[in-house]
């Protein structure tokens, strides 16, 4: 990567950034999508853990490498998976502005441009990508975390016109996450079209390739029973559920970027108005078939698809490409000014990500214990039950003040009943598991005000749960091994020898959606 107007690759720089980027935007271990993608790996690692519906989880590891790779790199160093994660968190925030740099390079000649570019993407990393239910960079280990900066550098490659690196990062970026790659294909046959069309060659561009990553079992029906509620609760699918700032956040960078394309902006290569143009169609047509499926209850069953998450990584160029025009346009003292608006920006997203996460600290060092009680009771429970217990918690913990967004599974490393709100997510892409997600989740709505008569009744309905976690007090007649900080862990009661006709008729219900 010779690409430094001294020929070097700014690898302490960047280095830097990268400390500076754990500082600002953090690190949580097990939250948001780390619930699915954590305990995969650990699993890999560990086969005798979660031996209880791990569908939930390994539905999505079955198709990506991201799993296996943090097995084999716990399992090759000898380092425990918790810290693996943490240093491939780290290795992801270097690889992403990396990637970011090689494009930048790749766009900008003006060495002021890059690196107030750099500076900027540095501060807002973890930035909403509009309305898509997506961060640029999660302050988590996700499949995204590797297959961002890969589609990054295989952009980046492309546009220098080196195929083989471009093709070899493309493909990685497919094992790793097949539908990011299918968008990033669709991305370059826009660039290839735009470019044989302005030296008159007709052809057309193949698609067999995205094509592969369709995947299978959508049919022309709408949406019912519990399917249609888990996918309903991520409402962003639909367009037609958008305010009007999130039309904003979605039209006003493709307006822009048509901006560049048309200017001979100072301090840019060909490689940036390539690109400019490239994401105006590539965010038009995401546009266009998320319209079509918002259309008709027929095209519920696609919705999945998610085609707006294309712009994910338009809005990741657009404010890499932004913060370069500004900064070369400041003039001599840009980069000085480029440094102050990057600091409060940076100190923005530092507050952001402390609102986010106000029960825990900004970065977690794996341990034994912790400062958030509730992921203080997580780890009490992987340390004090055994490795196959069960257990049952409110399936609406996520929404709890105090849970930080932190996943059961992916810190306790114990198997539970499915959550109502992130299990939800995996039954949108997956809807085989509607059925089952419903039940379960319906069965432990309310968990933390049960009486003892409704735990037997879920122990009956549910046999394998052996132990339960409640935040506040628990009900007289259960064993509670631990209770500290306002969680009791307890071991379920037995089921009753004979349950009363009036107790099988009305379980703990729940509402269709909260």
């Amino acid at each position: 990567m010779r690409i430094a107007p001294d020929g070097r690759f700014p690898i302490l720089r960047l280095a830097g950034l990268t400390g500076a980027a754990l500082a600002i935007h953090g690190y949580h271990l097990g939250v948001e999508d780390g619930e699915i993608y954590v305990p995969a790996a650990k699993k890999l690692v560990h086969p005798e853990l979660y031996p209880f519906a791990p569908e939930f989880f390994l539905s999505h590891g079955h198709m990506s490498l991201f799993s296996p790779i943090l097995a084999w790199s716990a399992r090759l160093t000898h380092i425990p998976i918790d810290w693996t994660l943490l240093l491939w968190y780290v290795a992801s925030l270097f690889a992403i502005l990396a990637s970011c740099w090689l494009l930048a390079s790749a766009c900008f000649s003006s060495s002021r441009a890059r690196w107030s570019a750099m500076m900027v993407i540095t501060a807002v990393l973890t930035m909403p990508a509009t309305n898509t239910g997506l961060l640029l960079v999660d302050p988590y280990v996700t499949a995204r975390s590797f297959s961002t900066p890969l589609t990054l550098f295989a952009l980046a490659w492309f546009i220098r016109r080196r195929f083989v690196l471009a093709a070899l990062a493309t493909a990685l970026v497919g094992a790793i996450h097949p539908q990011m790659c299918a968008y990033l294909l669709f991305l370059f046959g826009v660039m290839i079209v735009a470019e044989r069309s302005s030296s008159r060659v007709r052809e057309r561009v193949p698609t067999s390739a995205a094509a592969a990553f369709l995947p299978t079992g959508f049919t022309l029906a709408p949406a019912t029973g519990p399917y249609r509620e888990a996918l309903y609760s991520r409402d962003y699918f639909f367009l037609y559920n958008w305010e009007w700032y999130h039309w904003l956040g979605m039209l006003a960078p493709l307006a822009i970027l048509a901006w560049f394309w048309k200017s001979d902006l100072r301090g840019t290569l060909p490689g940036f108005r390539r690109i400019s143009f490239a994401l105006i169609p590539f965010g038009l047509v995401s546009i266009v078939a998320a319209g079509i499926l918002g259309s008709s209850q027929r095209f519920e069953m696609f919705a999945r698809l998610q085609p707006l998450r294309t712009f994910h990584l338009i809005t990741l160029v657009f404010v890499l490409f932004l913060a370069g025009v500004a900064g070369e346009y400041l003039g001599r003292r840009g980069l000085a000014i480029m440094a102050g608006l990057a600091l409060a920006l940076a100190a923005g997203m530092y507050y952001a990500g402390t609102q986010t996460y106000p029960s825990s600290p900004q970065v977690e060092i794996p341990s034994s214990t912790s400062s958030n009680p509730w992921v203080n009771a997580l780890l009490w429970v992987r340390h004090n039950t055994p490795t196959d217990a069960v257990f049952a918690a409110d399936s609406r913990y996520f929404k709890d003040d105090l849970s930080d967004l932190h996943g059961f599974r992916a810190v306790s490393e114990r198997s539970a009943l499915a959550d109502y709100y992130k299990d939800s997510g995996v039954v949108s892409l997956f809807p085989a598991l509607a059925v089952e997600w419903k039940q379960m989740s319906n069965a432990t709505y309310g968990l933390n005000h049960f009486s003892i008569d409704q735990f037997r009744h879920l122990r009956a309905e549910y046999p394998d749960v052996s132990w339960t976690v409640i935040h506040g007090p628990a009900p007289a007649g259960l064993t509670c091994p631990y209770q500290q900080q306002g969680y009791s862990v307890c071991q379920m009661p037995a089921p009753p020898l004979a349950q009363s006709p009036q107790l099988l008729a009305t379980p703990p219900s729940a509402p269709s959606k909260n």
